[in-house]
């Protein structure tokens, strides 16, 4: 996708489908938890990527227990992630993320330069394929 301002919107909407498509009900409280970090990551590559990376890719997959959003650009520039760094949205996101019992990562890329940053969430009871004992989908 480019990264432009429209694409936050876009993304969400996109997001909303893909959870739907995985048992997990947008409008759900873990639903909108997902849709709001969704929403920050791609701001955040708009913000902060996107001269020198004017595309993104964003990757959901519903796995063993646990949602993975995944944003990927080429700005090999990494976002500061220790607990006193600057930068509210993403300890927010951080925050929203382990309170679902997942994490946030920044990870390189298998191929090319860039990163990869993760939110991986456990699933809660009942959500998902299978009520959250899934496995499938492509993604980080």
């Amino acid at each position: 996708m480019p990264l432009v301002p429209e694409a936050v919107r876009q993304t969400r909407r996109d997001t909303a489908m893909a959870l739907t498509g995985r048992a997990v009900p947008p409008d759900s409280v873990f639903g909108g938890t997902v849709l709001l970090v969704v929403s920050e990551l791609v701001t955040n590559a708009v913000r902060h990527a996107a001269r020198r990376s004017p595309t993104a890719d964003v990757t959901l997959a519903v796995g063993e227990g646990e949602l993975a959003v995944g944003v990927a650009d080429r700005d090999p520039r990494l976002p500061d992630l220790s607990p006193g760094a600057p930068g509210a949205g993403l300890r927010t996101v951080a925050g929203l993320v382990a309170g679902y019992g997942g994490s946030l990562t920044v990870e390189r890329p298998a191929r090319g330069p860039g990163k990869v940053v993760v939110a991986r969430f456990r699933l809660p009871e009942g959500m998902g394929p299978y009520g959250g004992r899934c496995t499938g989908g492509d993604g980080p």
